[in-house]
């Protein structure tokens, strides 16, 4: 819709008006804001990043450490039926 003058009607203000300084410092207090909650989000993530990767090394570890529990576990089960199988075979002395 025209506004008295005949010019389109423009929310916001004409180009003298003076609103137009009031909104450019808003969006770059807006963008200083958002710029800083991306600053800690980025830092959160990145804090988030090493506890993974620590944790990571630490359950490769603990699987490691639980394959070569198994395997000792098993050599000693052999050997303890293997060594009853030897004196389950000879006659009482």
């Amino acid at each position: 819709m025209a506004g008295p003058n005949g010019d389109p009607h423009v929310l916001g203000g004409g180009a003298g008006d003076d609103g137009d300084e009031g909104e450019d410092t808003f969006e770059e207090e807006e963008y200083a804001a958002i710029n800083s909650m991306l600053d800690q989000i980025n830092s959160c993530l990145d804090h988030l990043e090493e506890k993974n990767d620590h944790l990571h090394i630490c359950l490769k570890e603990l699987l490691e450490s639980n394959r070569q529990t198994r395997l000792e576990f098993q050599q000693q089960s052999k050997q303890l039926n293997t060594g009853a199988d030897v004196q389950g075979s000879q006659p009482p002395a």
